[in-house]
């Protein structure tokens, strides 16, 4: 990798972390994988916690491996990662309690407790932010409630994002991109909400000011780039916050030539949405549950989170503890041959967001139905799949209606552009062509803007013609349309029962 290449971008997702050095002749991007981490959730007795520590030390051991592979000259690092779950600090700056797990239970009842106080149309209108229990609001309440000593001692509240790059540079900032999925912020002034927090009684002097993606946050401490080995000829190595949310960077690397397009950021959640210029606050947007957060360069993401491959996942990882060891490609080759258009299951149904054992939740889930159980690994994950396909043809549905009129392609990027089987379901089930890549879309992006930042591009659409020019994508035409319209009906119905 050539000198030019001094960019590393740190990307935190659900099951593991890495560190992505970029290269950039001025007309391409060109990406290797320096280093890969796993991020390996801990209970503690009856909670659900993210290894902090862990994943700080594999952040510094993926700068190390940079600089190992590629050179000490690094002119900027940038990191991102999910969203809505935070750290809290005492005065000394250091952790008051383990932070949770989004997937953690304590937010049992929190939404429904908020919305006695203040309504639904009320919260949206000031936030734009979908109702799902597991955003920051839910857990800062359930936090209040319980008393809790971590947030009775605290003076900062830190997103996941923020405070990595707190340790990394010493500035406490929260980037607009990550601060506007905690449903907390005014989502037409991009700031706290602080009526909101007053009405839930709710602490606003911990949160952070709000910047822009793309912010440049100040040099690396020393300690770290001496820890690391990073250095740049005399000028110190900066610290940018490009779209700190790992799909907020996604979204900046889908390759459209079309303003009309939608996007599906697939991996263990599927964010399913469109580009607006402006929120999206009327009362579609409201019925159908979508949410406005933070994009590059003014944009918002009006989009749903679905609960993605999060099911396959979760199903490999039963099927290896009980010592069937299948890799993915297997499964999927597997589901290929299994029988189509069998047992239908809701990706979103509340059974799936932490079962103890997924296959039993999808059984159980098809047993309630009325349903066929599938019998073996290739009908379950292919059960998995057409449900995942005919809830992304729901939700395009519905963003049709909320935006008045249909998209004309759909960009799959992420870790599921790479799921062959699970595009061609998409593009029969949505009818619409589906337009694959690339696949680390959330690192290139991550990489672009901090290319941007230290003036090397412009725009964002400057930034996705160098994505054009970089990377390859694979185009998947709608099929079998009647058959896929007649399973769509039986989804509507099991989503239905479900909702009854």
């Amino acid at each position: 990798m050539s000198a030019e290449a001094s960019f590393v971008a740190l990307d935190l997702g659900a099951d593991s972390g890495r560190a992505i050095s970029g290269a950039f002749d001025g007309e391409r991007l060109a990406i290797t994988e320096a280093h890969r981490f796993r991020n390996r959730p801990v209970r503690v007795r009856d909670s659900l916690h993210w290894d902090l520590l862990g994943l700080y030390a594999g952040i510094e051991d993926g700068l190390a491996a940079h600089v190992a592979q590629h050179g000490p000259d690094v002119r900027a690092i940038g990191l991102d990662t999910w969203g809505v779950d935070f750290a809290l600090l005492a005065a000394d700056d250091t952790l008051a309690g383990l932070p949770y797990h989004y997937r953690d239970r304590r937010t049992e009842g929190i939404m429904e407790a908020a919305l006695e106080r203040v309504s639904r149309e009320e919260l949206f209108g000031w936030t734009g932010v979908q109702f799902l229990s597991i955003n920051t609001l839910y857990q800062l309440l359930a936090l209040r409630r319980a008393n809790a000593a971590s947030l009775r001692s605290a003076t900062s509240l830190l997103l996941m994002p923020d405070l990595f790059n707190f340790w990394l540079s010493g500035v406490k900032v929260s980037e607009w991109t990550i601060a506007s999925t905690t449903q907390m912020c005014d989502v037409r002034e991009r700031a706290w909400s602080r009526q909101l927090l007053e009405a839930l009684d709710l602490p606003s002097d911990i949160l952070q000011p709000i910047v822009a993606p793309g912010a440049v946050l100040g040099p690396l401490l020393p300690s770290v780039a001496a820890r690391v080995g990073v250095t740049r000829a005399g000028e110190p190595v900066q610290v940018v916050a490009p779209a700190c949310h790992d799909t907020g960077s996604a979204v900046v690397a889908v390759p459209a030539t079309t303003p009309r397009f939608a996007y599906i950021s697939s991996g263990t959640w599927s964010l399913v949405g469109a580009e607006t210029r402006a929120p999206v606050l009327g009362p579609a947007a409201l019925r159908h549950n979508f949410t406005n957060e933070g994009g590059v360069e003014g944009t918002y993401r009006l989009l749903k989170n679905i609960s993605g491959l999060w099911l396959l996942q979760e199903c490999r990882r039963s099927w290896l503890r009980a010592g069937k060891v299948w890799t993915y490609d297997e499964l999927i080759e597997r589901a290929r041959s299994a029988p189509p258009f069998g047992p239908l299951v809701d990706p979103n149904c509340a059974v799936f967001i932490a079962p103890d054992d997924m296959p039993s939740a999808i059984r159980e889930r098809c047993r309630e139905t009325s349903q066929a159980i599938p019998t073996d690994e290739g009908q379950m994950v292919r059960c998995t799949l057409e449900s995942l396909a005919l809830a992304y043809r729901t939700t395009l549905d519905e963003l049709a209606e909320v935006l008045g009129a249909p998209a004309d392609v759909i960009h799959v990027v992420g870790g599921g552009s790479q799921n062959e089987l699970l595009c061609q379901f998409t593009a029969d089930a949505c009818g619409i062509q589906v337009v694959a890549g690339p696949v680390e879309a959330t690192a290139i992006g991550n990489l672009l803007v901090q290319m941007s930042s230290m003036g090397l591009l412009g725009s964002l659409a400057e930034m996705r013609e160098v994505v054009r020019r970089s990377v390859t994508v694979r185009r998947y035409a709608p099929q079998e349309q009647a058959a896929w319209d007649e399973a769509y009906g039986r989804f509507k119905q099991i989503v239905d029962q479900a909702d009854v």
